[in-house]
């Protein structure tokens, strides 16, 4: 059986979690030792911290509206899907910025505010294409449980929430129960292995009571799972789910329904500029594919057309020649 014939002709998706825009910048190895960054890791740190690495670079970086939830919802604006994204900007120029290039995007944004600064994160790109980061979480980490409501998620058909949530209990329980009310599917994204490791027990019982997509990769597939095999591994992720996808990088994915698995072949094998968003756009892809009733391999197909498209360029944000060649595989 195929969840996505059980919408009833609900399209939206929308997405809960951290409003961050995205600093993005190319540098060498020697600058990223100087900043005293975790290569391929993340470090928080304070507003001033980001504003005068900013102020070394050797280039004026990119800015784009970030965040995991966020970066699916704009592929599914993108693709031509109903969008809306739920989170807390500041009042300033940058949470104006964050707003306006959700409109641009085709996502609803439905922002609270607050008086702190909006949230956001440098990426440091360097030439192997590993992005190392610092996160100053800002008024993104200030949404409140009783800012959630069902009305939140009317006609809705899938909620997409990014596993950081998991470090927010209250809040995290609160939109999963709204969104239930509200009637809507729920979509996990398991986020970062660490995020499991430290979330184990209530990650478990969040699946087992309220989660209908489980999105994984292989780091985060074996801290739930302990397996590494990457069909015992999709397997023990469908056991409380209705669907799970395990995401394997340039060996594409596995999805599991009903007891089957479904192989997903990568969509390109090109060179590998930046896997910033590589997981959020598959997401978009797959989610899109389900509301809109496509088939579990149709939908596994688009979400690895746009993660390697994603994977293309510097950033989550697919340039429009991108789009148009995902739009293809929509035409066939």
């Amino acid at each position: 059986m195929f969840a996505g014939q059980n919408y009833k002709d609900k399209r939206l998706v929308v997405g809960i979690g951290s409003a961050l825009v995205d600093i993005l910048t190319r540098e060498d190895d020697e600058f990223l030792h100087k900043t005293g960054a975790v290569k391929g890791g993340m470090k928080y740190v304070d507003k001033e911290f980001i504003e005068l690495t900013m102020s070394r670079t050797s280039q004026k970086p990119t800015m784009v509206p970030g965040g995991s939830a966020c970066n699916t919802v704009i592929g599914i604006g993108k693709l031509g899907g109903q969008a809306r994204f739920i989170g807390k900007r500041g009042q300033g120029e940058m949470g104006e910025f964050f707003e306006t290039d959700l409109r641009k995007n085709d996502v609803d944004p439905a922002l609270f505010q607050s008086s702190s600064p909006t949230g956001r994160v440098l990426s440091i790109i360097t030439p192997d294409a590993q992005r190392s980061m610092f996160t100053f979480l800002g008024a993104s980490s200030e949404t409140q449980p009783e800012e959630i409501t069902k009305n939140c998620f009317k006609n809705t058909a899938i909620v997409h929430i990014e596993g950081y949530l998991l470090f927010n209990e209250d809040l995290i329980l609160t939109a999963l129960n709204a969104a239930k009310e509200a009637g809507a599917r729920v979509s996990l994204d398991l986020a970062s292995f660490t995020v499991v490791e430290e979330s184990k027990e209530l990650l478990e019982k969040i699946v087992r009571e309220f989660v209908d997509i489980l999105l994984a990769n292989e780091d985060e597939a074996l801290a739930f799972t302990g397996y590494s095999d990457e069909i015992k591994a999709v397997s023990s992720l469908s056991e409380n789910t209705n669907i799970a996808a395990l995401k394997v990088g340039e060996r594409g994915s596995y999805i599991a329904n009903a007891g089957k698995i479904i192989k997903v072949e990568p969509m390109g094998t090109g060179n590998v500029v930046d896997t910033t968003g590589a997981g959020d756009l598959w997401a978009s892809g797959f989610l899109f594919g389900l509301v809109n009733g496509y088939s579990l391999e149709k939908c596994g197909q688009l979400g690895s057309a746009c993660g390697y498209e994603v994977c293309q360029v510097v950033g989550a944000n697919i340039p429009e020649k991108g789009w148009q060649r995902i739009k293809r595989l929509l035409e066939e």
